[in-house]
């Protein structure tokens, strides 16, 4: 049986309301990534406190933290970076997380990936390192126009950092934007090291985000080959439907209520259990 999630920000800024309506939609796990319009990495231990109390107040565990980390260009300075993503191994284990979603850094306009190829690696294993320590999992991202945003080159990242603490988070509506057909183009080559899925659809004409089953991102050809696999895992809803916001995308509570049904939808055509 699949365990649904969320990006429960997109539903509000306020965190009891985000909550409320994860609970409400029958949700037992949440992807925490910012409250009250704060990511989740810069929010002082009081309100961190409060949060855990929320969560546990719905009756709601946290999934993964999506934190921001490897949201810098390759060329900025690494080292306070390094430090973030060991505040955000500290803030997973607060909240009982086994998951930390993270990116492998943005390259300039016009830059050739393999020039930046070798200082994205050695930056992922330093990254990875702090996840072995911590005993947690890190979640590559599959973000556009990051080192990794095409399938040759994530598979490249999480190959070549070789470690059981960095896995990756499978995003069709990324994929999508980037001119990849994610079923087709890279299914087969990154599904041995999928570990979470992240679910957002899109149209190729114009890289707009749509509820899941809407857009090219063939989730349905994904998701009949996971059932078909065995996967046995997290399905996180990101549904981007209404805005981008400085601490992430936003869809507001009737949106997100949208993409659920689109994608609780999905699943009862092909017959899958969900809880």
């Amino acid at each position: 049986m699949w365990t649904l999630s969320g990006f429960i920000d997109e539903i509000s800024p306020d965190f009891t309301e985000q909550c409320r309506v994860a609970a409400g939609l029958g949700l037992r796990f949440a992807e925490i990534r910012s409250a009250w319009q704060v990511n989740i990495l810069d929010l002082d231990p009081a309100r961190l406190g409060v949060m855990k109390s929320t969560l546990a107040a719905h009756d709601l565990r946290v999934s993964s933290i999506g934190s921001p980390i490897g949201k810098i260009f390759i060329d900025e300075d690494f080292a306070p970076h390094l430090d973030r993503m060991r505040h955000a191994a500290d803030v997973a284990r607060f909240f009982d997380a086994p998951y930390v979603r993270i990116f492998s850094f943005f390259l300039r306009p016009g830059a050739d990936p393999a020039a930046h190829r070798d200082e994205v690696i050695d930056r992922m294993r330093a990254l990875a390192r702090v996840a072995e320590d911590a005993d947690l999992i890190l979640l590559h991202e599959n973000e556009k126009e990051i080192y990794g945003d095409v399938p040759a080159r994530c598979l490249d990242v999480v190959r070549s950092v070789g470690s059981p603490h960095l896995r990756l988070a499978w995003d069709p509506a990324n994929f999508v934007q980037v001119g990849v057909r994610p079923y087709t183009d890279g299914y087969a080559v990154l599904r041995p090291h999928v570990a979470y899925i992240q679910i957002k659809d899109a149209l190729a004409g114009d890289g707009t985000v749509v509820p899941a089953g809407k857009g090219d991102g063939e989730l349905d050809r994904t998701v009949r080959a996971l059932h078909h696999d065995g996967f046995d895992g997290f399905f996180s809803l990101e549904p981007h439907l209404s805005a981008a916001t400085a601490t992430g995308g936003f869809s507001g509570e009737e949106l997100f209520r949208t993409a659920w049904q689109a994608f609780t939808d999905l699943l009862t055509t092909q017959g899958i259990e969900y809880t």
